[in-house]
């Protein structure tokens, strides 16, 4: 099989396509789109953003420290791709995109979109400036999710809720399991084949 050789670049994907909402301490609050996003440490729980200087949100996060992944689903496609191609400095997204302003439970400024089904409020911890984008490595203080995807054993059902990726330019949506973490090495019960 032939492989190219292409220059040193960022092709590591699937990446989550999150909205991520922020607000300064003067309560401006806007909506970013962004596809680097991971998580970096269990406990305590941390996570990462990385966000260009240039983008209208990057003085929000920096002055409040605050902000909120929410994942995003099929539902909300349009607006994700929206809220990442246009400029809060220009348009209300808010408003444009008919979403809705929560309340985070922990955080003093940044609000939650009321309408993804898990809201990750974060405080940043430290900003590393890397070149195009600056990574804020934060702290995971609450997570929100929608009481419609819990099932009756308690058990929140995020795999149902029609969640986004992002891949090489394009919104694919999640959907075949192809098995459940130790699959592969689980002995199959009496009677039954393993599942691949």
């Amino acid at each position: 099989m032939a492989k190219q050789l292409w220059k040193p670049g960022n092709m590591l994907y699937p990446l989550p396509a999150v909205m991520v909402s922020t607000a300064d301490k003067n309560g401006a609050d806007n909506i970013i789109t962004v596809a680097w996003t991971g998580t970096v440490c269990t406990n305590p729980a941390m996570l990462y953003i990385s966000v260009r200087p240039e983008r209208y949100s990057y003085h929000m996060l920096r002055e409040s420290g605050e902000f909120v992944v929410n994942l995003t689903t099929e539902k909300l496609r349009r607006a994700t791709d929206w809220c990442g191609v246009r400029s809060g400095r220009d348009v209300d997204k808010w408003k444009e995109m008919k979403l809705t302003r929560g309340k985070a439970n922990t955080l003093q400024y940044a609000p939650i979109i009321e309408e993804s089904p898990v809201n990750i409020e974060c405080k940043v911890t430290e900003v590393k400036e890397l070149g195009s984008h600056h990574m804020f490595l934060a702290e995971v203080q609450a997570v929100q999710v929608e009481e419609d995807y819990m099932d009756e054993n308690g058990k929140f059902s995020l795999n149902d809720t029609g969640l986004l990726a992002y891949s090489h330019g394009e919104y694919l949506a999640l959907g075949k399991s192809l098995g459940t973490f130790g699959w592969s090495v689980r002995k199959p019960k009496k009677g039954k084949r393993k599942k691949y």
